[in-house]
């Protein structure tokens, strides 16, 4: 691994420990040559996945980014940083077990909308707002009449 410091090959890892809910190991390392300590961490990947954008382009799956996009959607919201992190993976294991090897953005969403139904509603609601590309607060309104009815069945039953 290479020193984010000095660009050094040569770094030494000082400690190891299972990180989240053991589905990563976090790593401390240090660099001889400068001294800097710094974190990784180490993940299983199943496979290499591309994203095929709406616009055909092709670009690498992103993890962090898939997180980020979650963790917008979920600001301000009363929701641990486990359940998020679990909720990722869970989308990301979805996603390498399928396969394939090029996965449409569109899938992407539509996982990510699943998960972020059973987090939390209103960043259901924030993602659903961009991802379905909502023009008027009529489109807020039906998304929502949408949500009050699954919880009416839910009730039912």
């Amino acid at each position: 691994m290479r020193c984010p410091y000095c660009q050094s090959e040569d770094t030494q890892v000082k400690d190891s420990r299972p990180a989240e809910d053991n589905s990563a190991i976090r790593r401390r390392r240090v660099c001889p040559d400068c001294g800097g300590r710094f974190t990784t961490f180490e993940r299983v990947q199943l496979r290499d996945l591309v994203v095929l954008k709406k616009s055909g382009r092709k670009v690498p799956f992103s993890r962090d980014k898939l997180l980020r996009s979650v963790e917008i959607a979920l600001r301000k919201r009363n929701v641990e940083p486990e359940r998020i992190d679990r909720a990722v993976t869970g989308i990301v294991r979805q996603l390498e077990s399928s396969g394939e090897n090029e996965i449409p953005s569109e899938e992407i969403g539509k996982l990510v909308m699943e998960a972020l139904k059973l987090l939390d509603d209103v960043a259901y609601v924030r993602f659903a707002s961009v991802y379905r590309n909502f023009r008027e607060a009529k489109d807020f309104q039906d998304l929502i009449g949408e949500l009050k009815a699954e919880g009416s069945e839910g009730e039912a039953t």
